[in-house]
Formats: structure tokens, C-alpha cells, sequence
């Protein structure tokens, strides 16, 4: 049931972006512009993305490389999987502590987009929580692999 609501959220948010785009490119055609389009863009892929790195660590999709992988033994394999699980852990950590710096230092900044004022501390919660909900899935999976 959650996984749904949050494919469908990022489903939706693909179909803003697209719509979004359609409109702009069809308005500066006729003359009516659609202004900050690319500032709705920036956040719309923003979330898109975000939820997209959430599915594909649920569903264990992230792109590998399997031509060596499959090779290996049942094994091999398995510890090949656990190393790859745990690379991508410790470079989302990374990315997600950086993120949280960025958050911290600008909290008080009011940073917002120059056209529409779009809240940038909005969109870096809720990239920080799709890092962490992939963090915390990659754990589950590593714990679950040790038993």
C-alpha cells in the first residue's frame, strides 16, 4: 500500500513535469510565456528523482553491473551483492551528510527561487528524506542478507 502511494506520487510528479514543460515550450509559441517554468522543472524533477532513488532501492533496481557478478559462484555472489549494498550505503550516508550540512548552514538563509519563490529548504527536506529512507532500506536489506 505505501509503495503505491509513492510510486503514485512520483508518477504524478513526472506528469507535472511533463505537462509543465509542454505548456511552456507550447506558450512561448504563442506569445504567453509560462514564467519560471524551469524553477517548477528544478523542483519537480527534484521530487521525481528522489522518489525514483526510493522505488529502485526497494525493489533492489539500482543499475549494476552483472557481467562478473553472474559468473560467480552462489558464494561469491551473495558477498559480491553484500559489498555492493554496503558501497551504496556508505556513499548515500555521504551524500545525505552533506545534504544535512547544506540544510544547517542555510536554514536561517530563506533561500528561495529568484521567479516564483520557491522554498529550497522544503526541497532539500524532502530530498534528505528520500536518502534516508534509502539508507535505512539498504540496512534492512544488509541485516536481512546476515541471517
Amino acid at each position: 500500500m505505501l509503495k503505491q502511494a509513492v510510486i503514485w506520487t512520483g508518477g504524478a510528479a513526472l506528469l507535472a513535469a511533463t505537462t509543465v514543460d509542454t505548456v511552456a515550450v507550447v506558450g512561448r509559441h504563442v506569445g504567453l510565456p509560462l514564467t519560471g517554468s524551469i524553477e517548477l522543472m528544478q523542483a519537480i524533477v527534484l521530487v521525481s528523482g528522489a522518489i525514483g532513488l526510493v522505488i529502485a532501492t526497494w525493489d533492489n533496481a539500482h543499475a549494476r553491473v552483472r557481467l562478473l557478478v553472474e559468473r560467480l559462484g552462489p558464494g561469491s555472489r551473495s558477498l559480491a551483492d553484500r559489498a555492493s549494498d554496503l558501497v551504496t550505503l556508505v556513499f548515500l550516508l555521504c551524500l545525505l551528510a552533506g545534504s544535512l550540512w547544506l540544510s544547517a548552514d542555510l536554514w536561517d538563509g530563506y533561500e528561495q527561487s529568484e521567479i516564483l519563490g520557491i522554498p529550497w529548504a522544503l526541497l532539500r527536506m524532502i530530498a534528505n528524506l528520500c536518502l534516508a529512507a534509502c539508507a535505512v532500506l539498504l540496512v534492512l536489506r544488509l541485516v536481512r542478507r546476515r541471517k
